[in-house]
């Protein structure tokens, strides 16, 4: 049996991609791992959404060949989209962009193919992806419209394209039976069928007759509005955790960035969030050290992260991005960055540590997925780890956890009843 590795370097979406190519890899005979390994096959999807991930995606040719020189590498994804000149030379088998993915599985044998197709529709897969026990992607819209200063993402991309709501509905099912989560991904969730004359909240009621966990992926924050909440609330198992993109918390920033809110704007809609879902987590990307981001407006956006009472964030040094708008200006001294990315993970530190807190003996639906050093465990609905002693006959099941104390990463608790 030829062996093959389908890598992911990128966001969810990616992951989504990934897990169709496995899928039709394993239905030609291929035995397939997401895990850089000895290989036959190497499928390499990449990202560009920072310096940092456009980097590591250049560097995973040398860890290919390193695990085996003869094998077969193909490239495809955001990074490659962006350069590929750079991947046309390195001596792989196959570039693409990030149109016609699948088109990789009829070049698999033969001469180097380049393939140079833009995305102008939402493109359907032939399959249904592969899942694991626990959770399964869903792409439901891809692109972006933003065009914010900082992101190379919707000149890579293209525009918000949105798929059929039946064809969505069709893979939710399928996949209903094969997992214990779906998670709904898109570049821009918030722009889903806009472009169809339809909406998320329309998705949303055409499922909430099926039997699994459904969560949402990243958001943003102009998309939620109390049609889309009534909608979630109708569902049979929503997981309450909003990933709202924020980036900054001064208005002078956001307006800089392209960002279509003011900082009132986005706390209005996380106050509208909390009225339906009180314990909701509510998550989000902050960048610090934008060109324009003065010490005072750095303050601002501590202050606003605070009141928002964010569960967490994800922060992030501004990586300046060939083509965009936010190239072109002159960058902030790097230790001022490195100072201010330090001060905000601490208060993030303070934020997660609260959250937690309010979760204690809030008893949560835990879907366990790993076993380690004699304990079990998990994501609750509110993307909290949970913890509890080993026990076979949970591993993989849903189990009723009651938090008791801080953990590791998270939290050890009770199996409810017990």
């Amino acid at each position: 049996m030829k062996r093959a590795v389908v890598f992911n370097l990128g966001c969810k979406v990616n992951q989504y991609e990934c897990d169709v190519l496995t899928e039709e890899l394993k239905e030609r005979g291929y035995g397939v791992s997401e895990e850089l390994g000895y290989a036959d096959l190497y499928i390499v999807n990449t990202c560009a959404v920072t310096a940092e991930a456009e980097r590591k995606s250049r560097q995973v040719i040398a860890r290919c060949r390193r695990h085996n020189p003869a094998a077969r590498i193909m490239i495809t994804g955001c990074a490659s989209e962006k350069n590929k000149e750079f991947y046309i030379k390195s001596g792989v088998q196959y570039v693409s962009g990030v149109a016609d993915k699948r088109a990789i599985l009829e070049h698999l044998d033969g001469e180097f193919a380049l393939n140079d197709a833009r995305p102008a529709t939402f493109e359907e897969p032939d399959c249904v992806p592969s899942a694991s026990r626990t959770r399964a992607y869903v792409k439901i819209q891809d692109g972006c419209d933003n065009f914010c200063s900082y992101c190379i993402i919707p000149y890579l991309r293209g525009r918000s394209r949105s798929r059929d709501i039946a064809s969505c509905v069709r893979e939710i099912e399928t996949l209903a039976d094969k997992t214990g989560e779906i998670v709904l991904t898109g570049i821009n969730l918030s722009k889903f069928g806009q472009d169809t004359g339809t909406s998320l909240a329309e998705l949303i009621e055409r499922i909430a007759h099926v039997p699994v966990r459904i969560r949402l992926g990243s958001f943003y924050v102009e998309g939620v509005d109390e049609k889309l909440l009534d909608a979630l609330k109708g569902l049979k198992e929503f997981c309450p955790h909003f990933h709202l993109s924020l980036q900054n918390g001064d208005d002078g920033v956001l307006k800089d960035m392209g960002r279509r809110y003011t900082s009132r704007e986005y706390l209005s809609k996380v106050e509208l969030i909390r009225r339906y879902f009180p314990d909701a987590a509510i998550t989000t990307d902050v960048i610090v050290g934008y060109p324009t981001e003065t010490e005072e407006a750095f303050r601002n956006t501590l202050a606003f992260v605070k009141e928002a009472r964010f569960a967490d964030l994800h922060i992030f040094p501004f990586s300046a991005r060939e083509g965009t708008r936010a190239a072109l200006l002159p960058p902030l001294e790097p230790s001022v960055v490195t100072r201010r990315k330090n001060e905000l993970a601490k208060t993030r530190d303070v934020l997660r540590e609260a959250y937690i807190d309010s979760m204690m003996e809030v008893p949560q639906k835990t879907l366990f997925e790993e076993a380690r050093d004699g304990y079990l465990s998990g994501y609750s609905e509110y993307y909290l780890r949970i913890y509890i002693p080993y026990d076979s006959h949970n591993d993989g099941k849903y189990a009723i956890i009651i938090p008791k104390e801080k953990f590791r990463d998270g939290i050890k608790g009770e199996i409810y009843g017990q």
